[in-house]
């Protein structure tokens, strides 16, 4: 009864400890909430619709949460203090100082700046003698000088990578089983990363790239020069989730459907701070995300994983030799195989004469039954045959048993083919691949719901497609785009997210930049912007950030140079 708590049913049973019907009762702070909300006239932001949209599920609460609207570059709060202010950032973070009567902390002197820096950008201590050069420095601009020294040095790529690297969930080996293989070539997309850093490739590049860098090229992927073989390699952030498929055994229908699920999670916690994985089995408990959105989400992975038509990691390398390092293996292979043949024949000479040897110490009369009962095959023999070849054990004689009789003979020969087959081997190029994720050609895979995430139980079939809360912000994802030689849904997904107008990338990647300087992001749950994650701490600031970033090309060191 809006106005009346004291005469309102609902509230009654909540005094009576009645409501709700558990062991754990409200407090009474939470039953004087309710009481008050009652008697204020238990207004609600809008009325309760009478039916829910087909078309949208969403409530207005869950469309409108924060990190699902499009970013918008809030103007530059005034502050008190304004000859303080240096950068925006400063202007930002001052005016929520001063909103509590609080203000910067005194500058900080040059040996305390130099070791942040240092530690910020590579992860190392400046030497002794840089930070007396540093203090002494009374140049202007000795700060943006050092600045730029530091970035400019191979340790920041290799610092700054470790922490994508762990996101990514980087390893050497597949885990997943207690055989764990290695990945013998995942340091390419290591390498790769660093690389990426140093050269500060513009991040939507750096993004783009790993969801589709294959997409960006043309199959099959032969003589590939040193960029496009770069770019196959960032596709090995889609091949960081354990996988148990390498050596066979277990549940093989269980470890592949692991496989997407887990590079899916990845995806999402990385690059939309969200936990769609959540989802698998049902709708999400709290984020707007349904099981179909998951399942649409699936989809745009599904041509390059499909369960159905599983590559195992070695079928899934690409080689890196060119035309002429191919045509040299196949020249080499084909001489070794010869020399296979020759060792063969020569061995089966040294077995003959041995033979020969052995059976000219029989009598005449024996000779002639023993080389029958050699020639004769094992499982056509006589009884005699095989008793004369059980008492004279040295007609036995083969390749494996030839160094018996005359092992300085065999020594030399084993030798000599060894030696042979060495430095024929020595001719061949060195293995060279690239571990990465491509589509296999044929038919793409058709994903279905799997009802309580079982895939044993596959119901309806879905398209490939963004998360429906996200609306017209979402992309619009083919399912077979006729312009590529590939399905082109992680490129179209991928595209759309670096577009600027995603709400989620810009946001993810600028925090995470922010917490790695600070200690903890504007968001302190740097993988879940999502309802239970925690709101950030300088929406504005957050979002002037993230729009600053796609202005300026994406360029992540602009941004170190920013903070």
């Amino acid at each position: 009864m809006p106005g009346k708590a004291a005469e309102s049913y609902l509230y009654q049973r909540i005094a009576a400890d009645e409501m709700p019907p558990v062991k754990k009762k409200l407090t009474e702070r939470e039953k004087a909430i309710v009481l008050k909300w009652i008697d204020q006239g238990a207004k609600t932001t809008r009325a309760e619709p009478e039916t829910i949209a087909a078309e949208s599920p969403w409530t207005e609460e869950e469309r409108s949460h924060w990190s699902l609207q499009a970013v918008r570059r809030p103007s530059v709060p005034q502050v008190k203090k304004a000859d303080e202010v240096r950068t925006p950032i400063d202007a930002f973070l001052l005016a929520k100082l001063e909103e509590k009567g609080l203000g910067f902390s005194p500058p900080a002197d040059r040996r305390t700046l130099i070791r942040r820096l240092s530690f910020d950008l590579l992860g190392l201590p400046p030497s002794p003698e840089r930070v007396e050069e540093f203090a002494a420095d009374e140049r202007p601009d000795a700060f943006e000088r050092l600045v730029e020294e530091l970035l400019a040095s191979p340790a920041y790529g290799e610092r700054w990578a470790r922490h994508w690297l762990d996101v990514a969930g980087y390893a050497d080996s597949d885990g997943y089983t207690e055989k764990d293989p290695e990945r013998p070539w995942a340091f390419r997309y290591r390498d790769w990363v660093i690389r990426a850093f140093n050269a500060d490739k513009p991040l939507d590049e750096f993004v783009v790239e790993q969801l589709a860098g294959d997409e960006l090229l043309s199959p099959p992927y032969e003589n590939l020069i040193p960029r496009d073989a770069d770019t196959l390699a960032a596709t090995g952030f889609l091949r960081m989730a354990p996988d148990g498929t390498a050596g066979g055994g277990g549940d093989q229908n269980a470890a592949r459907n692991d496989v997407v699920a887990e590079t899916i999670k990845i995806v999402s916690s990385s690059m939309l701070g969200l936990t769609v994985g959540c989802a698998q089995c049902h709708n999400h408990r709290y984020d707007p995300i349904s099981q179909v959105d998951y399942y649409r989400f699936r989809a745009i992975f599904e041509p390059a994983l499909d369960v159905k038509n599983w590559r195992a990691p070695p079928a899934r390398l690409v080689s890196l030799w060119s035309k002429a390092e191919g045509e040299q293996a196949a020249k080499v292979d084909a001489e070794l195989r010869e020399i296979e043949k020759q060792r063969k024949a020569e061995l089966d000479g040294i077995v003959a004469d041995i033979f020969e040897k052995e059976i000219g110490k029989l009598d005449a009369e024996m000779q002639g039954a023993a080389r029958l009962a050699r020639s004769t095959a094992r499982d056509q023999r006589t009884a005699e045959q095989k008793q004369l070849l059980k008492d004279h054990p040295s007609l036995n004689v083969d390749g494996g048993s030839a160094y018996l009789y005359e092992p300085q003979r065999l020594k030399e020969f084993n030798a000599q083919h060894e030696k042979l087959t060495a430095e024929t081997k020595a001719k061949r190029p060195a293995e060279n691949y690239v571990a990465c994720l491509t589509e296999a050609p044929g038919p793409s895979a058709v994903t279905h719901v799997f009802y309580r995430g079982d895939f044993n139980q596959p119901r309806e079939q879905v398209s490939p497609g963004e998360l429906s809360v996200l609306g017209e912000l979402g992309a619009a994802i083919p399912e077979d785009d006729p312009q590529l030689s590939t399905t082109g849904r992680r490129l179209a997904f991928v595209r759309n997210l670096t577009s600027g107008r995603h709400p989620l990338l810009p946001r993810v990647l600028v925090n995470r930049v922010w917490m790695h300087h600070f200690g903890r992001g504007l968001v302190g749950t740097p993988a879940d912007f999502g309802m239970l994650g925690e709101r950030p701490s300088h929406p504005e600031l957050l979002d002037w950030l993230a729009d600053e970033l796609v202005r300026s090309g994406w360029r992540l060191k602009n941004l170190h140079r920013l903070i």
